[in-house]
């Protein structure tokens, strides 16, 4: 069985920001703020050493950040 994407998404809502893991139908969490939804994602994905995606209203990706092992990790030139 492949390995659950441990992925986690931060997306524009109609009531503001949410939190979704991917793969999954639903949102895990909404808030009022993008910097809130952006934490809780961080959150679980340092717990569960997944990646945090972010959007933009426009739903275009913003940027990325890995919180797992990766034994060949790239350069992140972000931060």
């Amino acid at each position: 069985m492949p390995k659950k994407s441990s992925n986690v998404w931060v997306v524009h809502t109609d009531n503001g920001w949410g939190v979704r893991r991917a793969g999954a139908d639903r949102l895990s969490r909404e808030t009022d703020t993008k910097k809130e939804a952006e934490d809780i994602a961080r959150n679980i994905a340092r717990r569960e050493g997944g990646e945090v995606i972010s959007q933009g209203r426009d739903g275009k990706i913003q940027s990325k950040d890995s919180y797992g092992k990766d034994p060949y990790p790239p350069k992140d030139t972000e931060h």
